[in-house]
């Protein structure tokens, strides 16, 4: 009791230095000509040391008039006392500061058994990593849709792209789940051919027009049924349809299809509801392609290493340029009130396609996938049972 005290005595010392040295205050001056004049630091309440998981946790809260984001700009002083490891959360008034002792793995080997207790209770899950904690970190992409991809070559972007859609792969029945992939960069999604969940591969824009012409169609078919049976979500209806995820790879190089990314932008503001849902990835960001309205749908962000702040502010994780190690990526998630740093886990991809191999489609095995382009519209793609788009005579 008496060694807690004094290392709780210790660590508020230490606290208190840093607000003293980097001059995380507020100034006060009152009476004739200033004669009562000083300073107000921040107030600490609670010191709690958590040693199952090797952290401490600091409660404070600032003088009444101080600007919260004083605090934010000086994070940089906690780091040069307690170590990077750390999560300073707080709006207003009240901040919590996290001290971990424990480092993240430089790896964080893909093992779907290590994820399968977290992905089983959620409808459409996404596994995304390991945080500070040493926790893994999953998603429902039913409540939280449209994910942002963003990252440099060899930050870790294409693996965790690898990770999620083998995950929802084996989490996620066929009949209850399509996936509509566009790799425009020719080099991602060839292991997910012939894959029972894929409905179609895509490699150029005219190939992805009347697919997702069908899409918008499929929305319009799916908002009828809500208004039939006067429900708000797709889950509500007596015979639910299927969720669908619309996947593109580098959707940078879509910027000047503008009739395409208009039909994208319409998915990412009513799929929700209709059980639409986007992935989207980029290796450099774009500001033309991520304007106000798709980029504010974009409900989660995951910010691999960008080139610079300004990379990183579009994505909507300002730091990630400054992350240095492969698969380290900046999470934003409305379930999390900050940035939380999180290690993507890796999946080689021989691994992946040892996952993928029992999902394969029995007569799409030796069959030759051809991305549909017909000028004409689909076929029935729900009586298409190998989820391979035929090319129609034209």
């Amino acid at each position: 009791m008496i060694k807690e005290w004094l290392d709780k005595h210790r660590a508020k010392g230490i606290l208190k230095t840093v607000f003293k040295n980097g001059d995380i205050s507020m100034s006060y001056s009152y009476g004739p000509n200033g004669a009562n004049s000083g300073v107000v630091y921040p107030k600490i309440h609670s010191i709690k040391f958590d040693y199952k998981n090797k952290r401490a946790i600091y409660v404070f809260t600032l003088p009444i008039g101080m600007d919260p984001k004083e605090v934010k700009k000086k994070l940089y002083c906690f780091q040069q006392v307690f170590g990077k490891n750390i999560e300073l959360e707080g709006d207003i008034k009240r901040f919590v500061l996290t001290v971990h002792a424990a480092v993240l793995p430089d790896v964080l080997h893909y093992n779907y058994e290590n994820f399968k207790a977290e992905l089983s209770a959620l409808k459409l899950p996404v596994i995304v990593g390991m945080d500070l904690n040493g926790d893994i970190i999953t998603y429902n992409m039913v409540k939280y849709p449209h994910l942002l991809i963003a990252g440099e070559t060899g930050s870790g972007k294409s693996t965790q792209l690898r990770s999620i859609l083998s995950s929802l792969i084996k989490t996620v029945p066929p009949n209850q789940l399509e996936l509509y992939l566009c790799d425009l960069k020719r080099s991602e999604f060839h292991i997910f051919r012939h894959i029972e969940h894929v409905r179609g591969m895509f490699v150029t824009p005219k190939e992805m027009m009347p697919m997702l012409k069908h899409l918008q169609k499929e929305m319009k078919t799916r908002g009828d049924l809500l208004d039939q049976f006067e429900v708000a979500h797709i889950d509500d209806l007596p015979d639910p349809p299927p969720y669908i995820i619309l996947c593109i790879d580098e959707v940078a190089l879509l910027q000047d299809e503008t009739n395409l990314m208009k039909l994208v932008e319409e998915i990412s503001a009513i799929g929700r509801a209709l059980g639409v849902f986007l992935i989207l990835s980029m290796q450099r960001p774009d500001s033309k392609v991520l304007d106000g309205k798709l980029k504010n749908n974009l409900t989660v962000r995951m910010g691999f290493k960008c080139a610079d702040l300004i990379n990183s502010r579009i994505i909507g994780t300002p730091g990630s340029e400054k992350l240095k190690k492969e698969g380290r990526m900046l999470l934003k998630l409305p379930a999390f009130s900050e940035l939380k740093e999180i290690q993507a886990p890796y999946l080689a991809i021989d691994k992946a396609k040892k996952i993928l191999e029992c999902f394969k489609s029995t007569n799409a095995k030796n069959a030759k996938m051809t991305p549909y382009t017909s000028n004409e519209g689909y076929i029935d793609l729900h009586e298409n049972k190998n989820g391979i788009f035929e090319v129609l005579d034209e």
